[in-house]
C-alpha cells in the first residue's frame, strides 16, 4: 500500500513533519545508558551529519566535533564536568568545540562572542533530536571546565568546548519534564 503525503513548494511532507515534531517531544536528557549496547560508526556518522547540517550565520559553519571513545579520556571528562559520572558510562562522548578564528575571519568579534555559540548551539539541537530519531540518548552537559577539556583532548588554540554530549543506548526512558504554556512565553504584537 502506498503512501501519499501533500508537500507544499519548498516545504516537508506531512509524514516528516510528523516524525521532527515528534523527535522534538520525545527527546529527553539522558544520563543513564545501557553498557550492553555499543554505539555504531553509522550511526555516529549519522549523527554528525545532523549536526553538520545546522544554520549558521553567515554559513560560516564555525563547529568541530571531537569525538570520545576511549575509556581514560571519557574518565578525564567526569573529572573536568565535576564528577558527573554518566560521561564515563556513555560508550561515546561527543565534544563539541566552536571555532573561534573561523567565526572571527566571518564576523569580527561579535562571531567569536556571539555568533558562533549561536551555531553551536543549532547544531548540538540538530545532534540531540538525531539521536532521539535513532533511538539514541543524549545529554547536553555544559558544565565543565573548558581550559581542562582543551588540555586532555589537546584541542588547539582556536577551538572553544561549547558542550560535551554523551551518547548511547538509554537504560530506560524518563517521562517528560513540564513545561510552561505558550500563554507564559509568546507574545503577539
Amino acid at each position: 500500500m502506498t503512501t501519499r503525503c501533500s508537500v507544499k513548494p519548498g516545504g516537508i511532507s506531512e509524514v516528516r513533519r510528523v516524525e521532527v515534531l515528534a523527535a522534538v517531544k520525545e527527546r529527553r536528557s539522558i544520563r543513564e545508558f545501557d553498557p550492553q549496547h555499543e554505539v555504531s560508526p553509522a550511526q555516529l556518522e549519522t549523527l554528525l551529519e545532523a549536526a553538520r547540517w545546522a544554520p549558521s550565520a553567515g554559513n560560516a559553519q564555525p563547529w568541530r566535533f571531537v569525538v570520545v571513545r576511549t575509556p581514560g579520556l571519557r574518565q578525564g571528562l567526569v573529572r573536568a564536568a565535576w564528577g558527573q559520572q554518566f560521561l564515563a558510562q556513555a560508550p561515546v562522548v561527543i565534544v563539541v568545540c566552536a571555532d573561534l578564528e573561523r567565526a572571527r575571519q566571518a564576523y569580527g568579534q561579535r562571531g567569536e562572542a556571539l555568533y558562533c555559540l549561536q551555531d553551536t548551539a543549532a547544531a548540538i539541537q540538530n545532534l540531540l533530536l538525531a539521536a532521539t530519531q535513532l533511538g539514541l540518548g543524549a545529554c547536553w552537559v555544559g558544565a565543565f571546565q573548558e581550559g581542562e577539556v582543551s588540555r586532555l583532548l589537546g584541542l588547539a588554540p582556536g577551538l572553544r568546548p561549547v558542550a560535551l554530549i554523551p551518547v548511547g543506548y538509554p537504560a530506560h526512558s524518563p517521562p517528560p519534564r513540564p513545561r510552561r504554556p505558550l500563554s507564559e512565553i509568546a507574545e503577539y504584537r
